[in-house]
């Protein structure tokens, strides 16, 4: 078994006991859409260790909490004693698999290059490389570039049936649709299918993971595996997730919520997490964390019976965001939070998470000259008009930086400002804003 982890907080993590194998874990979790034959998959899963493997394309910067589901879907399987091997696509990203709005934007293969090392970088925080069943990353690019045309097409190709290739889901929307699809897109699922009979050629894998929206390629390496190799190969692919409401999960604000903390601060992640619907937060609870089920069944009674004080938000938020940042990262978030609202210093905030505190809420622009109680809870739109920031201020509900305001004439002094930037204003206990120096 698995001893040790790049990514501490994944070091320690066990599957749930209460459950006989994998399969089973993954089924109660609702990780599993569909497969390849159930019998047989689970026999393997319970049996002897397999190789496995699942993909990521580097067609970004970074991975988001869609590819979250298959990290951690990997790292459960690996749990239970078999081997993962991570690929990240050098090849397939120069191509990228068909879309349902139309073609790709091909990239360069200097840009791939860059983000095949960030993505592997990733990957490998959610997998051990240690033990037994160590891990293995993996680069399609180191098979690809040496296979050229006549060699593609008269010994991968001709396993293929163009039949077959129209009638996957992706393929035939896009055949149907105004711009169709080109004969790189349409090749893509080839590309994929050698993937998985080379990794069962080099490797001994017997199964691949992903996605759903991935089953159509995904079934065309385990008829090659089959077909090449003459062996059967398993595989299972998670459902696409969605709010409750059916709407489409891991978007804020029409951006996706990345796992490169450059380009979605801890703060911004803690946040989507921490706001997910009492509908949504036990699906979460099952899917992106380690959680046994008991324990997950105590939050789902709190959700029932104590809704008002999201016990199960707040599990969720700390647990996904500690597995994504680390705990350290994880506790500036929350302590943030806190003195956001009165209960913590407002100047222990480092400046990388009041950044992304000023990116989420309502803002103005100001220059010091300008920075009078009136105006910052005019201006912020904390108040609607003069007269009521007056009466809020007379009141005793203005506040800049958790420092009661006590009179209407009051300026800011230059030592206030955050970072020589900042001014958090709030009105009342949940009412805040930013202002940003001009």
């Amino acid at each position: 078994m698995i001893e040790n982890s790049k990514n501490p907080a994944l070091a320690a993590q066990r599957n749930d006991p209460s459950f006989e194998n994998v399969f089973q874990e993954l089924k109660w979790r609702g990780l599993i859409h569909v497969s390849t034959d159930e019998s047989a998959l689970e026999e393997t899963l319970a049996g002897e260790p397999i190789t496995y493997y699942c993909g990521f394309d580097p067609t970004a910067a970074s991975l988001h909490i869609g590819n979250l589901v298959q990290l951690l879907t990997v790292r459960r399987i690996q749990l239970a004693g078999h081997r993962p091997l991570g690929l990240v696509g050098g090849a397939t990203g120069l191509i990228g698999d068909p879309k349902q709005a139309g073609e790709r934007v091909l990239n360069t293969p200097e840009t791939v290059a860059g983000w095949v090392q960030r993505l592997q970088s990733q990957v490998q925080r959610f997998l051990a490389f240690e033990g037994d069943n160590a891990a293995q990353m993996v680069n399609n690019l180191d098979w690809w570039q040496g296979i050229g045309a006549l060699e593609m097409m008269r010994d991968i190709g001709k396993y293929f049936r163009v039949g077959t290739m129209i009638k996957k889901e992706i393929v035939a929307k896009r055949l149907n649709s105004d711009e169709g699809i080109s004969y790189t897109e349409f090749s893509y699922q080839l590309l994929q299918g050698y993937d998985f009979l080379r990794l069962h050629q080099d490797y001994g894998c017997l199964m691949q993971t992903g996605g759903s929206d991935q089953w159509g390629n995904i079934t065309a390496g385990t008829e090659l595996v089959r077909r090449a190799a003459e062996v059967p190969a398993h595989a299972l692919a998670t459902p696409l997730i969605t709010n409750a409401d059916g709407t489409k999960f891991g978007k804020s604000e029409g951006n996706a919520i990345w796992l490169d903390a450059e380009l979605c601060s801890p703060y911004t992640f803690y946040q989507f997490w921490l706001n997910s619907t009492d509908a949504d937060v036990i699906t979460r609870l099952k899917v992106f964390t380690f959680l046994t089920r008991a324990e997950i069944e105590e939050l789902a009674k709190a959700v029932e019976s104590e809704p008002f004080k999201r016990q199960a938000q707040k599990r969720l938020a700390w647990e996904v965001t500690v597995l994504v940042h680390g705990e350290e990262a994880t506790r500036k978030v929350i302590d943030a939070s806190e003195a956001l609202f009165g209960k913590g210093e407002i100047a222990e905030i480092d400046e990388q998470t009041l950044q992304a505190v000023a990116a989420e809420l309502p803002g103005v622009q100001l220059s010091a000259e300008e920075a009078t109680a009136v105006s910052l809870l005019t201006e912020t739109g904390l108040v609607s008009s003069k007269s009521e920031a007056r009466r809020a201020v007379q009141d005793g509900g203005a506040y800049v930086n958790n420092n009661k305001v006590d009179a209407v004439d009051t300026t800011v002094p230059e030592s206030s400002w955050l970072y020589g930037r900042y001014l958090l204003v709030r009105r009342g206990k949940k009412n805040l804003a930013v202002v940003t120096r001009a």
